[in-house]
């Protein structure tokens, strides 16, 4: 969701806490879907493969967009995303109850796993479903991709360790002038509305946000990636159950077709994908597996225009790939870096 992408794209706490136990445990040992150490090479065998894992991602990711867009046709976005959590947490904690995990504990543990959540799964969730009121979902794809270039230009002033190269910040300039292509700002934004598109991109800044607060408050905390983002998703919810009543109330009725937009969105686009971005990043490490953020929006953009009759003009394409050169660059780390 640069992710989840470029969402993505991915879930922080999944790649912050795959590099925090990469210094201290061999590939090997290194699991990020369950505690304690194992036999990397034996569970390897058990699993789908890798590039079939990544490409199921891409395309359950890619394909979140059009299911909110489907949603709000039948739903308030408040109500959406509370659907959605609903879905994605009873998920993870099927998968808990299976690997008989716990959830975290502590207060003040749960008061920064609160935090975590309403940055980076309550507020991002809603402001793409209030966008997507006035915006077609491939313009919210690719907002979505524009995560890396946030979270590159945050991390030069909140993480200090953090030095970039020329090749970093070249990127950071590239990706932001597809953004400015995307939105045809010499055309005086025609066509765009304003407000959708600004709720999109700064969906897409609460994740890196949300990333660098779960970089200094949670990492290596001891506790299970799947017990901590369960935990995560449950407060979500619960944020989400407090507001929702507040501001669209109880639905009418229950149309059909976009409830199970709803459901897939929450059980696949936020339960499923994050179990297979776990298992990805423990087994190929979290560089390869953030490669999907770079499908993403080429897949919501698809899928709006082909299912959903979404126009399209020159440029969003064009943009979209600005903005994943751009962000690419981000990535690129060398000496300098």
């Amino acid at each position: 969701m640069c992710y989840e992408i470029a969402s993505s794209i991915v879930m922080a706490m999944s790649t912050i806490s795959a590099r925090t136990r990469s210094r201290t445990h061999s590939p090997a040992t290194a699991d990020a879907t369950g505690p304690g150490p194992g036999p990397g090479p034996a569970k390897s065998r058990a699993r789908l493969d890798w590039r079939l894992r990544f490409g199921l991602l891409s395309l359950i990711w890619g394909f979140s967009f059009l299911l909110i867009k489907v949603g709000t046709e039948g739903y308030a976005p408040f109500q959406v995303t509370l659907g959605r959590l609903v879905f994605g947490t009873a998920v993870l904690v099927a998968a808990m109850a299976v690997k008989r995990e716990r959830l975290p504990r502590g207060a003040r543990l749960w008061g920064h796993i609160a935090v975590a959540a309403f940055l980076l799964n309550a507020l991002p969730f809603s402001l793409f479903a209030y966008a997507e009121l006035t915006i077609p979902s491939t313009l919210a794809g690719i907002c979505n991709a524009t995560s890396p270039l946030w979270g590159m230009a945050l991390s030069l002033v909140a993480l200090s360790e953090d030095r970039p190269s020329r090749v970093r910040v070249a990127g950071l300039g590239l990706g932001f002038l597809g953004v400015l292509t995307v939105l045809g700002v010499w055309q005086g934004f025609h066509g765009l509305d304003a407000t959708g598109t600004a709720m999109a991109l700064l969906a897409s800044l609460s994740y890196p946000v949300g990333w660098i607060y779960v970089r200094r408050t949670l990492a290596g905390t001891g506790n299970s990636h799947l017990s901590m983002t369960g935990g995560q998703l449950l407060i979500a919810t619960v944020q989400l159950a407090v507001v929702t009543p507040l501001f669209a109330g109880v639905p009418g009725h229950f149309a059909l077709v976009p409830l199970l937009a709803v459901a897939a969105l929450g059980a696949l686009g936020t339960g499923l994908a994050v179990l297979i971005q776990y298992g990805l990043v423990a087994e190929v490490g979290p560089t390869t597996a953030q490669m999907v953020t770079y499908f993403i929006p080429v897949i919501a953009t698809a899928a709006g225009v082909a299912i959903l009759g979404e126009s399209l003009r020159w440029t969003t394409p064009v943009g979209a790939v600005i903005v994943l050169a751009g962000a690419a660059l981000t990535q690129v780390r060398g000496k300098g870096a």
